[in-house]
């Protein structure tokens, strides 16, 4: 399989930090060495110091739900990693429900209440 080192590099300087950081942190396991170095120049690039990079680790690995293979769940809304999980029906169409599952949210997509829950997470 031909890895499109060409497209990563590109979208790697195109990438905001905070998404770079993730991927050379938490979802670290996951990804292709070539690309880590990519990501990891482009940080160097930015400023940003490995000090910088293990305090970033270090705080998202103590909020951020880890799976078994050491890498973080994903919300169910972006790439971020997930901080909190909730029981609810997924549903066909958006309304018919057809079983019960573990939903991820980060934090900028974390429900704010029971009150308002998210579409699909009612239970």
């Amino acid at each position: 399989m031909r890895f499109p080192l060409r497209e990563i590099a590109q979208y790697i300087r195109s990438a905001p930090t905070e998404e770079l950081l993730d991927r050379v942190t938490v979802y670290r396991e996951g990804m292709e060495p070539a690309a880590l170095d990519l990501m990891e120049g482009e940080l160097d690039r930015r400023r940003v110091t490995r000090a910088q990079i293990a305090d970033y680790d270090a705080k998202q690995r103590a909020t951020a739900i880890m799976l078994p293979d050491g890498t973080a769940q994903r919300c169910e809304r972006c790439d971020r990693p997930a901080v909190y999980q909730r029981r609810g029906w997924h549903r066909t169409y958006g309304w018919l429900p057809v079983f019960r599952r573990t939903f991820y949210f980060c934090s900028f997509h974390q429900p704010a209440s029971k009150a308002n829950p998210e579409p699909g997470t009612e239970s």
